[in-house]
């Protein structure tokens, strides 16, 4: 506490004159300086959390934010949805395998797409062969467009690699069949030839499960073509249930953990008072 009248700093708090110049002191004690009271004025204030539940929905929200932007963008550069999808099978190994999420562009975007035919005169290769791998609806059948297990319906599309453009005369060179056998299961038409690089034959003379024999692929079939493939992150997407519920329970547990840090904080504060 200080004098008010000549500022000389008085130890005793019980005393009630100065010892320098002799004026009364207050009788309410005034600080030594602002700072030795701002602590324990903060202390008095203990900012309250939000409640648990609040705190894991935000979290979940956040994260979910952050997949959506990133969906976004893929969208904005590749012009398909969906911008990315994930490898089920071994069809296309060794060079797209099973479990890597391949990123879709627009089929002639970042290039004219271009046939195994096209490729072996010009040179263009693509995931170590000839051709561009395109992505395509199989008989045109609709794919969900945000798949989820047990609740989306919807038949998967392909990715396989475009082998050569068919028009419809040319069909009996593919199939092995004249136009009267083809015509026991689709009306012939023209369309992109397709084969997976681990498969010995073509996709056009083999049957979709739902759909029968998988036709020459239309122009408004095909989804897109593959740009690039991420290592193992098609995993994610494959199964997503269990994935959603191990990021689930990591947020409670980091939830858990920071409550717990700031409780042991707000002791500590209480407990110095």
């Amino acid at each position: 506490m200080f004098c008010p009248e000549c500022g000389k700093s008085i130890t005793d708090d019980n005393t009630k004159f100065c010892e320098n110049c002799g004026s009364k002191l207050p009788s309410q004690k005034i600080p030594l300086s602002i700072s030795d009271e701002a602590p324990k004025k903060q202390s008095n204030t203990i900012k309250k959390s939000r409640p648990f539940a609040t705190s894991i929905v935000i979290k979940l929200c956040i994260f979910l934010g952050i997949i959506g932007i990133i969906l976004i963008i893929l969208f904005l550069i590749g012009g398909t949805w969906p911008p990315v999808v994930a490898i089920e099978s071994q069809g296309m190994a060794p060079h797209i395998n099973a479990g890597d999420l391949v990123v879709v562009v627009q089929k002639d975007r970042f290039g004219t797409l271009q046939t195994w035919v096209q490729g072996n005169t010009t040179g263009y290769k693509k995931f170590e062969d000839y051709g561009d791998v395109i992505i395509y609806q199989p008989n045109g059948a609709k794919n969900p467009v945000v798949p989820i297990p047990f609740l989306s319906s919807g038949v998967h599309p392909i990715i396989h690699r475009a082998i050569d453009r068919a028009d419809t005369a040319d069909l009996p060179k593919y199939l092995l069949l004249d136009f009267k056998n083809i015509s026991k299961y689709y009306q012939p038409h023209g369309g992109y030839i397709t084969k997976g690089d681990n498969n010995k034959n073509i996709d056009q003379v083999a049957v979709y499960q739902g759909l029968g024999v998988i036709e020459p692929v239309k122009e408004e079939w095909i989804i897109g073509k593959a740009l690039l493939t991420i290592p193992l992150v098609g995993y994610l997407p494959l199964h997503i249930v269990e994935v959603t519920i191990c990021i689930v329970v990591i947020i409670i547990l980091v939830e858990f953990y920071i409550r717990s840090r700031w409780k042991k904080r707000v002791d500590d504060t209480r407990s110095r008072k």
